[in-house]
């Protein structure tokens, strides 16, 4: 079983979007913000997945993603940022960055399934 970090500050979101997981067969782990995570993969954790918020105390997704992204232990990493930042330039960092997809909140189970399918496929990884 695939296992998915969520990595977000709030709560209420971390639980649906795991129930929506759990539905779709994914075993799941969250962080309530970035800086666990980081720290989290710098000890030798490591996800099949991650799930992403920009909007987060300390640290943004964002920056967190960069980080990931910039560590070549880490570049095959599927990531996927889900966050109530809609605009277009926004989105275009995100992908600029090396995001595999981008899911708007409140994101539904149809969205995450297709934005996991297409994460994993850049990634040549079955679902």
């Amino acid at each position: 079983m695939k296992l998915i970090w969520i990595v977000d500050d709030d709560e209420e979101m971390i639980k649906a979007v795991q129930l929506m997981l759990k539905l779709l067969g994914y075993q799941t782990t969250y962080y309530l913000g970035a800086r666990p995570a980081a720290l989290a993969l710098l000890n030798g954790e490591r996800p099949d997945l991650m799930i992403l918020d920009i909007n987060m105390p300390e640290v943004s997704g964002l920056d967190l993603l960069e980080f990931i992204r910039r560590r070549k232990e880490w570049k095959d990493l599927p990531v996927i940022m889900l966050s109530t930042e809609a605009a277009d330039i926004t989105v275009d960092r995100a992908m600029e960055l090396g995001a595999d997809a981008y899911t708007s909140k409140p994101v539904t189970i149809e969205e995450l399934e297709r934005a996991i399918k297409t994460a994993f496929q850049k990634h040549a990884i079955s679902s």
